[in-house]
């Protein structure tokens, strides 16, 4: 029997209705992570206390000289004003200063930086400046979704890649090329991959760029967690590799490296012609960052770097613990790299439900928020990934809940299958 909808429902529908008429809506998939922040926000509310890995939110204090100095800035009548599109001159110097003290890469500041609002929305706005619709680009499969879906938001059809960088890669970038009408215009990697948390060596990043060059690719690389590593796997940047610079930009963001998520700060570099093209985006887009967060932004950069080490430590530590702890419990996850990620293969019983059911599951009957795989492409479907954002404290306690749940997976599986779609809506028992 079919009941019909009416009020408040049947007005919702209708509005539901009436986005998706848009052109552009109706391009993006539905967001498979709404699902679980659904569930968990419904769990929240009869008093749950949800551990959650499922947003990599960075939950540790950003730094007292960073904070001090927004605070000394935001005193200053002037710098209530409108700021600069690209970032102001002392910021795109402190990120040039940056990249030659680590990476021993050399940038002009005016003409080879620009500071975003994150890395996502220079993502975001660089696919708008590059893509005529109906452009073919390369997007590694699992990814961050920003990398495809803003260049679906743009017009652009997309083609998958492994997320590995390994000779598998190369050889379905040359299928890529081959096969794709028209020819693709640009390639996106990601390493430290989030959410594979793989990272890619020099030698990977000379042959892709001798790759671009050959077929006229560009090149946009997402360097977001470049100082979040472990086990001395300090990832290098795209831009080291000979002739990248040619045809390249890269993206990095200050949120991980010194706990400033909130603050909305990223950068673009690289390429003269693609951040030109970046630049004259936004200058019709935004005014840049409030000034004072630019400022706070340069003293982070220009300031001491213990702070980093000590974050760096920090998600190590939670790792070490999230990994030792869940193996008593029965889940072994692979150690990953880098990141403040890990990329968990779903228990061996729970593999035939998907990421999407198991996540689901996880959460209603372990209070433990994970995001699934499916939510990062389809090549992401069998994995969960981790945040670290949780204390050592709760991620143990994520531990025993997790036991408990691995314990009762027979009794949960049967009543799984004897009750399709019930596993999501019940408590725990």
């Amino acid at each position: 029997m079919i009941v019909p909808l009416s009020g408040p429902q049947e007005a919702h529908v209708d509005r539901i209705a009436m986005v998706e008429e848009f052109h552009r809506i109706r391009r993006l998939p539905p967001y498979v992570f709404e699902e679980v922040n659904r569930l968990k926000a419904g769990a929240r509310a009869r008093g749950a206390d949800i551990i959650d890995f499922g947003m990599g939110n960075p939950d540790m204090p950003t730094p007292g000289h960073i904070v001090d100095k927004l605070v000394e800035t935001v005193r200053k009548p002037r710098t209530n004003r409108y700021s600069a599109s690209r970032g102001i001159p002392g910021l795109r110097r402190a990120q040039a200063a940056y990249y030659e003290r680590r990476f021993g890469i050399k940038l002009d500041p005016d003409t080879q930086v620009v500071a975003t609002l994150g890395s996502k929305e220079g993502f975001a706005n660089m696919a708008q400046a590059i893509t005529a619709p109906g452009d073919v680009v390369l997007v590694p499969n699992p990814t961050y979704p920003i990398h495809a879906f803003g260049f679906i938001i743009s017009g652009g059809v997309l083609r998958h890649l492994p997320a590995r960088p390994d000779e598998d890669y190369f050889r379905a970038l040359d299928r890529a090329i081959m096969h794709s009408v028209p020819k693709p215009v640009a390639v996106v990697v990601n390493y430290p991959s989030n959410p594979t948390a793989e990272v890619a060596r020099l030698d990977f990043y000379r042959e892709l760029v001798a790759f671009a060059k050959k077929h006229d690719l560009l090149v946009l690389s997402d360097l977001a967690y470049a100082e979040i590593y472990f086990d001395g796997n300090a990832p290098v940047s795209m831009l080291q590799a000979p002739g990248a610079m040619d045809v390249t930009v890269e993206f990095t963001s200050l949120s991980k490296t010194y706990a400033m998520p909130g603050w909305r700060m990223g950068f673009a570099v690289g390429n003269e012609r693609l951040i030109a093209a970046l630049a004259r985006v936004k200058s019709y887009l935004d005014y840049g960052a409030f000034t004072p967060i630019q400022v706070a932004a340069a003293a982070a950069l220009d300031g001491p770097q213990e702070c980093v080490e000590d974050i760096r430590e920090i998600y190590r530590s939670r790792r070490d613990v999230l990994v030792k702890s869940m193996a008593q419990a029965g889940w072994d996850i692979p150690h990953p790299p880098a990141t403040m990620f890990a990329w968990a293969p779903i228990p061996e019983k729970f593999a035939a439900l998907g990421s999407l059911e198991f996540s689901k599951l996880l959460l209603e009957k372990a209070d433990v928020a994970v995001s699934p795989g499916i939510g990062f492409g389809e090549h992401g479907e069998g994995y969960v990934r981790i945040g670290l954002v949780e204390n050592e404290q709760r991620i143990r306690q994520a531990a025993r809940n997790v036991r408990r749940f691995l314990k009762s997976a027979d009794a949960l599986l049967h009543n799984v299958i004897a009750h399709p779609g019930r596993q999501a809506r019940g408590r725990r028992s």
